[in-house]
């Protein structure tokens, strides 16, 4: 690795060096973010999983922009055209647009109009006219004159179009519109003509536009999906004359014939080859900037849905609501294993209320069942509120709505058919609907992150790009909670850090064979786990009921021996030391540090004796949605109703307040004073009360308001 990167990402992340190098270092070794943040903290300076993030981000950006310049300057010493100047200045460019502007000249292109005209001889008019000097340039035009340049206009042309390639290529001219696109550029959209009634749903930007650096990155996405699909035409302009009279001033050096030419050269560049050239650059600029904005709202919502509050361990009864084809009904154990399905009718046409009401008494009192969970799609809350009006419980039975977006993809994947190739997807469906209440993590890992209904324009964004992101935050919630050793799916234990598909794979497999994992040392016997898998997966494994329960907690094997020291200091066993508080109150952590472990590690082993294998998650709470409200119809302006957050935006929440259209509090909306992100005052699957301040019935569009409640 080279020093100058060190010191690039160290200047603009604002790091140590040290902290710069060790990362990398550890990067490269095959250590993952997690690992890092959590057991590498001496090495890092306690950088966390964003910031290790970033020097990735920028290491593999600075490595993209040297690969290109190795590519560039090869390309123009082969076509033997390199210059020690020329050179200099690809050693010195920092950007990959600097590296394509000295490289534009040089680039191989299809015949241009400027090839043509250098080469019918009048390159040497060219440069007269670009020397601004005062002489009679029709005169030295007549000069040029052949079989194929017959007339003094064609040789003005000609010269025209040569100096009009000499602009475009040159890197200031470039800088100085690129500096106008991104301060002065207006975005336009226009209905393509005949696409009206079939482009109903982009009508907002019909006739639109606004300066760019007004508009927000979701009306921009919206506009590119207008344009993509073939209903709206988009333009990115800055203005015309204020961009040729910027060139002018750049190039125009004299007030005579010659400089009239290059004057009708710029215009020409500018319109024929800089704007379109300049354009397409600012539009992926625009795109990769808008992208990367809907993809860490994508991100953070899928963050917080990952680490949605879970029940537990319990034993649950699940439903998958329908009308016709009835409710689905499942139980599962505490585990989340299947133990009985049936379909019941509680509501039309078949309206068997009271055999349905008796069935699910008999099955809760028969499974001993602590949570009822109910999904929030068709029929949910008429589901919902027939289990709360007509069956009363003597055991102490709570009652959840559970969002089961994205489950229905579940059913019929793979994955689904894998752990029940005996039932149908109808089965499937409500059994993720039960796991989701128990572990929304466990469970929505089963699940692509891009079907999981949270975010904004997910499919119009680099796809490639928004799967890293997400598969980074999936990794990231995962380990941080840390997963079960022996009830652990192979698609959970797939993200956990230095595991993959296949080890994860061979651990199932293992267990099939040999029973539970004992000891977290027994990994070792997993085929193909070697040390270096170990080092990264061990402590973000758990054994309930292990020999040794530190393999229960979050404190990695590589220090149960400074464990062992505080509690043979303390005349204690590692049990009693992790069981009685007050000892912890008696460790100086200064006493256990050495070469490899310091006061950051000392001070994590110390918080989880605390509360070994503790769950970051909060608590679940019950919610209820308003009685009698269970369709849009139902709705009034002016009613104040409960709700939950289901998705946000840049341009506000969706909150679902019980019916089947989740209703929009816009960003104005969200608090009496500016916000300027949603997500600083609300978050996924908060319980929020709301105001109706519109209802569309014909488009399904309820609007809300949170100001003043």
């Amino acid at each position: 690795m080279e020093e100058k990167y060190f010191k690039k990402i160290s200047q603009e992340l604002k790091l140590q060096k040290t902290q710069v190098v060790n990362t990398l270092n550890l990067l490269i070794e095959g250590a993952s973010i997690p690992f890092i943040s959590r057991y590498r903290k001496e090495m890092t300076g306690q950088l966390d999983e964003v910031q290790i993030t970033d020097i990735k981000k920028l290491y593999d950006k600075l490595l993209e922009i040297d690969n290109r310049r190795i590519s560039i300057i090869s390309s123009i010493e082969k076509a033997d055209k390199m210059t020690d100047e020329l050179k200099a200045k690809l050693l010195a460019a920092d950007s990959l647009l600097e590296l394509e502007d000295l490289y534009l000249p040089y680039k191989q292109k299809r015949k241009t109009r400027a090839m043509k005209a250098r080469e019918l001889g009048l390159e040497p008019l060219a440069e007269i006219i670009f020397k601004q000097d005062n002489v009679d340039i029709d005169l030295k035009a007549e000069e040029f004159l052949t079989d194929q340049v017959e007339n003094i206009e064609d040789a003005l042309q000609g010269a025209r179009d040569i100096i009009a390639e000499v602009v475009n290529e040159t890197q200031r001219a470039r800088d100085i519109i690129r500096r106008l696109f991104e301060k002065e550029s207006v975005i336009k959209s226009v209905v393509v003509k005949g696409k009206e009634e079939e482009g109903e749903k982009f009508r907002d930007y019909f006739e639109w536009d606004e300066p760019f650096h007004k508009s927000p990155s979701h009306r921009v996405l919206a506009m590119f999906r207008g344009e993509n699909e073939g209903f709206l035409k988009l333009d990115v302009f800055p203005d015309k004359e204020l961009a040729v009279e910027r060139l002018e001033k750049l190039f125009i050096k004299s007030k005579n014939n010659c400089s009239k030419q290059f004057e009708i050269a710029i215009n020409d560049s500018y319109s024929r080859l800089l704007k379109p050239s300049i354009e397409t650059e600012f539009r992926n600029i625009i795109k990769e900037k808008v992208d990367n904005e809907a993809i860490e709202v994508f991100a953070k919502n899928l963050r917080q849905l990952l680490l949605s509050s879970p029940l537990g361990q319990k034993r649950v009864l699940a439903l998958d609501p329908g009308f016709k084809s009835g409710c689905k009904l499942v139980c599962l154990d505490a585990q989340g294993n299947l133990l009985y399905n049936e379909n019941i009718y509680p509501h039309p046409p078949q309206s068997e209320t009271i055999q349905a009401a008796k069935k699910i008494k008999h099955l809760v009192e028969s499974y001993q069942i602590d949570a009822i969970a109910i999904g929030n799609g068709t029929a949910g809350r008429e589901t919902e509120s027939f289990i709360k009006r007509v069956v009363k419980f003597d055991r102490d039975v709570q009652v959840f709505v559970v969002n089961e977006s994205g489950a229905s993809i579940y059913s019929a994947s793979p994955v689904a058919r894998e752990e029940f190739p005996d039932f149908d997807v109808t089965v499937r469906g409500a059994v993720s609907i039960g796991r989701r209440l128990m572990d929304p993590l466990a469970e929505l890992v089963k699940i692509d992150a891009k079907s999981i209904g949270v975010g904004q324009y997910q499919h119009d964004v680099d796809q490639n790009k928004l799967q890293t992101s997400l598969d980074t935050v999936v990794e990231s919630c995962v380990n941080s909670v840390g997963v079960d050793l022996n009830t652990s799916s192979k698609q959970l234990l797939t993200y956990v850090s230095g595991l993959g598909p296949q080890l994860a794979q061979n651990i199932v497999e293992y267990r099939k064979e040999n029973g539970a994992f004992k000891s977290r040392k027994e990994l070792m016997k997993v085929k193909r786990m070697g040390a270096k898998a170990f080092e990264q997966a061990a402590g973000f494994l758990r054994i309930s009921g292990a020999t040794n329960p530190l393999d229960n907690s979050a404190v990695h094997p590589e220090s149960y021996f400074v464990v062992e020291k505080i509690a043979k200091n303390l005349g204690k066993s590692i049990s009693e030391l992790m069981q009685e508080k007050d000892l912890k109150k008696k460790i100086t952590l200064e006493k256990y540090v050495d070469n490899k472990v310091g006061i950051p590690t000392l001070k994590d082993i110390v918080d989880e004796l605390e509360k070994p294998g503790r769950d970051p998650r909060t608590k679940i709470k019950v919610f209820e949605f308003e009685q009698g409200i269970h369709s849009i119809g139902d709705v009034r302006v002016g009613m104040e109703l409960p709700g939950i957050v289901t998705n946000i935006t840049n341009f506000g929440a969706f909150v679902d307040i019980g019916v089947k259209q989740d209703g929009l509090v816009h960003i104005s909306q969200l608090k009496n004073e500016y916000v300027s992100n949603p997500a600083d005052v609300v978050s996924l699957n908060q319980h929020v009360k709301v105001k109706v301040i519109e209802v569309d019935v014909l488009r399904k569009r309820i609007q809300l308001s949170m100001k003043d409640l």
